[in-house]
């Protein structure tokens, strides 16, 4: 009998040693120094219950604080200062001088060419110029050969100013000389695409504006995880934040504005456009705003609803950052349990990073702490069973 109540005895003393004769994942706490608890500084922060006020005030709120009001410093599309393409180095200029086809230099050979005898339209070109079969190329100085003029300083020019700059050069060798000057390709300016689109790349900027909806298009549109609400744009080194849903959806002009030489596009993935949904649910999980909107209610439903065994229906909480003070928590509390709330909720709009947090019922915390007892209540009964 001795040795028995001995061999309970050990084993009760291994039950008391804990985890670190237990078998599993075991981290010993003893080289690590937890903070002492300071209750004395821990804030408090209020509560607000979702009611028809705060669905009101978040409204005003959204209308006045909306980052997306401002912000582009830039003015709207019909003030854009939209001006006439200026030639740059890299560019393919073709001229065509009508009638004077001793002017005519082919831009393959360098030789003289023929005038095309319908109409009396020649190019110009230079013996050893950078030239292509289509026109001219612009050097890195910005400047071009033409036959008895010489280099000339194109770049920063517009087509018009260089055809006047060529007819008053060319006076006095024709009279009343006729120029076409076009740029048969753009190469000299272009704009950067990247981020979440179907064809990211580099689009050359043209005689024709290209907007921040083209350009996207132009490059194969966005794919499904894309944030139009979130675009991107660099210019001269300073980024902003473009909002070409609202364009899309609403027609707002202002955001769809004329790109520039140099700009970098970027489309973000819709990852900043996120709410969590945690707590007593069903299927815990991580929700992506549509468009931007995402109410309680679709975060509720989405999420396959509240847990009716453990969920406390009046503690449907919704934990927010402040934009002053991101670590500052706005608290919202739903109370389920009242039909105009639950009305409400359809109406109450998250914002990107909310955390919908579903509380824990009295009951279903006290079923848990008795699954937990007992394993151990069993165990010390046994072990009493047997020392008697």
């Amino acid at each position: 009998m001795k040795k028995r109540v001995w061999l309970i005895a050990l084993m009760f003393c291994m039950a008391l040693a804990g985890c670190s004769l237990s078998p599993g994942p075991y981290l010993d706490p003893a080289r690590m120094q937890e903070p002492t608890p300071d209750n004395s500084t821990a804030a408090a922060y209020p509560v607000h219950l979702i009611n028809a006020k705060v669905i009101a005030d978040q409204a005003k709120t959204l209308a006045k604080d909306d980052p997306r009001t401002n912000m582009l410093p830039i003015e709207p599309l019909a003030n854009n200062g939209y001006a006439d393409y200026r030639v740059g180095p890299g560019d393919i200029l073709g001229i065509t001088v009508w009638n004077h086809p001793e002017l005519t230099v082919n831009a393959t050979t360098g030789q003289a060419a023929a005038t095309d005898a319908g109409s009396g339209a020649v190019s110009a070109g230079a013996p050893g110029s950078s030239v292509t079969p289509d026109g001219q190329r612009v050097s890195a100085d910005g400047t071009i050969y033409f036959p008895t003029i010489g280099r000339i300083n194109v770049g920063g020019k517009t087509t018009e100013q260089i055809s006047n700059l060529l007819m008053s050069r060319l006076a006095g060798y024709a009279v009343k000389p006729q120029l076409d000057v076009r740029v048969v390709q753009f190469r000299s300016q272009q704009v950067y695409m990247a981020g979440q689109l179907k064809n990211p790349g580099t689009l050359p900027i043209t005689d024709m504006k290209l907007t921040l909806i083209d350009a996207i298009t132009r490059s194969g549109g966005a794919v499904t995880d894309a944030d139009l609400q979130r675009v991107q744009l660099t210019r001269n080194g300073k980024s902003y934040v473009l909002d070409v849903q609202r364009t899309l959806d609403h027609g707002d002009i202002s955001q769809n504005i004329v790109l520039r030489a140099g700009d970098i596009v970027y489309v973000p993935d819709h990852n900043a456009s996120r709410v969590f949904v945690l707590g007593e649910i069903l299927k815990p999980q991580t929700l992506y705003m549509d468009k931007g909107q995402l109410t309680l209610a679709d975060a509720l439903s989405g999420a396959n609803s509240i847990d009716p065994q453990s969920a406390q229906p009046r503690q449907i909480l919704v934990i927010r950052r402040s934009a002053s003070d991101p670590a500052k928590p706005t608290i919202y509390r739903l109370d389920m349990t009242q039909v105009d709330a639950i009305l409400l909720s359809t109406q109450f709009d998250l914002q990107p990073l909310d955390v919908v947090y579903v509380g824990t019922a009295d009951i279903a915390r006290l079923n848990r702490l008795l699954v937990q007892l007992l394993p151990t209540v069993t165990s010390l009964y046994l072990l009493y069973s047997v020392g008697h």
